[in-house]
């Protein structure tokens, strides 16, 4: 999995993930002070957006792509300590069932 963390997403970003977002949810607020993103397959993307929804207080999107790998992307919205918080929590529990 690749994870990456954008600290005030630009209003230009924001456009881009929310018009790529796969589901038609009401969530258009583009007030959010981080996104965090995670790419990888769609097994780990799933226990991935799991894991974070547990972990702090943020919102989950699905993000549409052109992968010939099959690989899909999560964005993950919400305040930065949150979405920090959400991302360590992924990166330490799939590195455990993985093994590492």
């Amino acid at each position: 999995m690749e994870y990456r963390i954008i600290k005030s997403p630009s209003p230009g970003t924001m456009d881009i993930l929310l018009r790529r977002k796969s589901s038609p949810s009401t969530n258009t607020d583009r007030s959010y002070a981080a996104v965090g993103l995670v790419q990888g397959r769609l097994i780990d993307m799933v226990v991935a957006a799991d894991i974070a929804e547990k972990a702090a207080g943020v919102v989950v999107e699905d993000i549409k792509g052109h992968c010939p790998q099959n690989l899909i992307m999560l964005a993950i919205f919400g305040d930065t300590a949150s979405v920090e918080a959400a991302m360590e929590d992924i990166k330490k529990k799939t590195e455990m069932t993985q093994g590492r």
